[in-house]
C-alpha cells in the first residue's frame, strides 16, 4: 500500500506563513513527486487558502477535528461536510491533545469518525498510551481498548487510517525503539481483524517525535504505513525529508 505522511500543524500558522509553506511544499511535490501520499492538516482558518496553494500538486488537505453533527447550533465547531466543502479529503479525530484538553472519550471519537465517513472523508483515528500506562506494562491493552471503543465497525481502507501516537513521545524528542513500535503496530493490526472490513489494507501511521534523523528507520518497521508529524511539519525542509524517507 502507498504510505501516508500527514502534517498536523495544530494551532500554528497565520495566512501568509501558512500559504508560503504550502506553496514551498507544492513546488517540491510538482518537481519531484514523492513515493508517499502527502497530507496537510492546518488550522481551520487556513483550509481555503491552502486548498488554493496546493492545487495541482498532488498534496491533499485535511482537518484537525470535526463535530459529530453535520450542522446546527454548535458555536465554534466545524462539521465534517464543511471540511469536505473546503477541499478536505481527511480529518484527524481523537488526537491525544483533544482527548486531554477537551476530555474527549472513545465514544465521542467514534461518533466523530462516523460523521467524517458519512461526509465522504477518511477519518484518521488517533490512539496511544501515556507514560504511566507504558511503565505499567499496559500499552497494548490501552491501544486495543481505544481501538475497540473508538472505531466505527466495518470501515474500509478508503474510510479509515489509524494513527498510533504514544502520548509520552509527542513533542518530547523521545521515541520508542523500532522493535517497540513494531510490537504495538502488530498488535493494532491483529485487533483490526475483528473491527474493519479489510484489516490488511488499513494504513497504520506512527506519530511522536518523528524527524528526518529517525524517519527512514521508522518507515521500514513492519506495519508502519506512514507517519503523523507535528512540529517537523512546520519546517519545509524537515517535513519534505520525512516524506522522502518513504521512498
Amino acid at each position: 500500500m502507498r504510505k501516508l505522511v500527514a502534517g498536523n500543524w495544530k494551532m500554528n500558522g497565520l495566512t501568509a506563513d501558512g500559504v508560503a509553506l504550502a506553496r514551498d511544499l507544492a513546488a517540491r511535490a510538482k518537481a519531484t513527486p514523492p513515493a508517499c501520499e502527502v497530507l496537510l492538516c492546518p488550522p481551520a482558518p487556513l483550509l481555503a487558502p491552502l486548498a488554493n496553494a496546493i492545487a495541482g500538486s498532488g498534496i491533499v488537505l485535511g482537518g484537525q477535528d470535526c463535530h459529530t453533527e453535520a450542522k446546527g447550533a454548535h458555536t465554534g465547531d466545524i462539521g465534517a461536510p464543511m471540511l469536505k466543502d473546503a477541499g478536505c479529503a481527511y480529518v484527524i479525530v481523537g488526537h491525544s491533545e483533544r482527548r486531554h484538553d477537551h476530555k474527549e472519550t472513545d465514544a465521542l471519537v467514534r461518533a466523530k469518525a462516523s460523521a467524517a465517513v458519512a461526509a465522504g472523508l477518511c477519518a484518521i483515528v488517533c490512539i496511544g498510551e501515556t507514560a504511566a500506562e507504558r511503565s505499567g506494562g499496559r500499552t497494548e491493552a490501552v491501544v486495543v481498548r481505544q481501538l475497540q471503543a473508538s472505531l466505527p465497525l466495518r470501515l474500509g481502507p478508503a474510510q479509515l487510517v489509524v494513527a498510533y501516537e504514544p502520548v509520552w513521545a509527542i513533542g518530547t524528542g523521545r521515541t520508542p525503539t523500532p522493535p517497540e513500535v513494531a510490537a504495538v503496530h502488530a498488535r493494532i493490526r491483529a485487533a483490526l481483524r475483528d473491527l474493519v472490513a479489510e484489516p490488511a489494507g488499513i494504513r497504520i501511521l506512527y506519530g511522536g517525535s518523528v524527524k528526518p534523523a529517525n524517519a527512514r528507520e521508522l518507515m521500514t518497521v513492519a506495519d508502519v504505513d506512514g507517519a503523523l508529524i507535528g512540529g517537523a511539519s512546520l519546517v519545509a525542509d524537515e517535513f519534505w525529508a520525512i516524506a522522502q524517507a518513504c521512498g
